[in-house]
């Protein structure tokens, strides 16, 4: 099994969904993962979606890693700062930082935002925030990660995203967003390039989410993959000594899971339906 005892990593959104299941991977590989998000016991969160920081945090360190809860709504820029800044007292480096928060689905749980079929300009302009918070959040977390691994001279950043093909059109706020994803992780790793930092992105294909599994019956699950798949794929990456080897690229899950030879929690290796489009 792949180790990664001794390594810290930061995922950020992983109350649920793809950033849970980044987590308990990272967990089952031994890491000291600090999870982030703004749902705790303590303080619910906004979306009727059942999952929290702790309750990752409690599993992760079930699976032989360390898991340390912490909330915090990455809005909030000191927040996202204070963070770091605890990293660097607790554990004095940070290996590994996913970028994985993301707001955009949230008008979807609660109801607001349909029907989904909604011209832009029918749409409340708060969609727009919505669906770029992940990308500012994104930003904001790596400008702090990156001035720790520079000054250690390596690591990993990774910002989940999902392809958006030239010839697809429908919803400017979310392929905006992930685009912008791409780029963010394209520009990142021509900046540490000289500094043996890493930073890509990632394409996961349809992933049996808390928030998916909520419409299950209306969609076709045939090759999807559950939340760990993704986190196998980071997990693999993260192990990987020549990792810096893909900097600035864009990686389906569904690739890397037949180049580092891991399979989904069924055994399986799904690939999208859309991944050869």
């Amino acid at each position: 099994m792949t180790s990664l005892v001794g390594k810290v990593a930061v995922v950020t959104g992983a109350s649920r969904g793809i950033g849970r299941g980044i987590a308990l991977s990272l967990g089952d590989a031994g890491a000291t993962v600090y999870v982030t998000g703004r749902a705790t016991r303590a303080q619910p969160g906004q979306v009727p979606l059942a999952g929290t920081v702790d309750e990752t945090a409690e599993e992760v360190t079930k699976r032989g890693g360390k898991g340390i809860a912490v909330r915090c709504d990455h809005r909030q820029d000191a927040e996202a700062e204070q963070l770091f800044q605890r990293i660097q007292s607790e554990q004095g480096r940070i290996d590994l930082l996913v970028n994985n928060a993301w707001a955009g689905y949230e008008g979807l749980h609660d109801g607001s935002d349909f029907p989904i079929e909604q011209k832009f300009w029918e749409r409340r302009l708060s969609f727009w925030d919505d669906n770029l918070f992940g990308l500012r959040a994104a930003y904001i977390a790596s400008v702090f990660a990156a001035r720790m691994m520079v000054a250690r001279g390596s690591g990993l950043i990774v910002c989940v995203s999902h392809r958006i093909r030239p010839n697809q059109f429908g919803s400017p706020a979310y392929h905006i967003a992930k685009t912008a994803t791409d780029r963010l992780a394209a520009e990142m790793a021509h900046n540490l390039r000289g500094y043996n930092v890493t930073a890509v992105a990632i394409y996961p294909g349809l992933v049996r989410t808390e928030g998916i599994m909520k419409y299950a019956e209306y969609m076709d699950l045939t090759h999807s993959e559950s939340p760990e798949y993704v986190g196998r794929a980071v997990t693999a990456l993260a192990s990987d000594p020549a990792v810096f080897e893909k900097t600035g690229r864009a990686l389906w899950v569904s690739d890397l899971a037949r180049e580092y030879n891991f399979t989904d929690t069924d055994g399986t290796q799904p690939v999208p339906t859309w991944r050869y489009e």
